[in-house]
């Protein structure tokens, strides 16, 4: 079953974490598409500047709950404020360097909770349309 449903798209704000500095503003689009239902698309804005990832939305589930992700992306829960989750860290490499993104976990996880709305976790591939993932890979 291939679904026709509207993207989930947030905007946010998060912080470049720097060392021995309050960071970065930045600006975020978290883009979930359930025509590809595993991912969510996400581009951060500083400026001029413009940066898109790809991320696992079941990584970005798992990062509020504990440290979750190797290689390229990981995710994990940072600060605690009266027993609530506050922050949540992204950390993204390439070959070109490695950033560490702060984020607002409730605009995180109010985010993911709609895309749950969308494609219930679990259920992704009842979603996926196989005849147009093989045209990419052919095409």
């Amino acid at each position: 079953m291939a679904h026709t449903g509207q993207p989930v798209v947030d905007e946010m704000a998060l912080r470049l974490v720097v060392p021995g500095d309050d960071g970065l503003l930045l600006r975020a689009t978290l883009r979930y598409d359930p025509a590809d239902p595993f991912a969510v698309e996400a581009t951060f804005r500083a400026a001029d500047e413009a940066i898109s990832w790809v991320i696992a939305r079941d990584l970005l589930h798992d990062g509020l709950l504990a440290e979750a992700g190797v290689g390229d992306v990981r995710v994990w829960p940072q600060a605690w404020q009266d027993g609530v989750l506050d922050l949540v860290l992204i950390e993204l490499r390439s070959p070109d360097g490695q950033a560490t993104l702060a984020i607002d976990a409730a605009d995180l996880e109010a985010f993911l909770r709609r895309t749950l709305d969308v494609v219930p976790r679990g259920c992704e591939s009842a979603y996926l349309d196989l005849d147009t993932v093989i045209d990419r890979l052919l095409g």
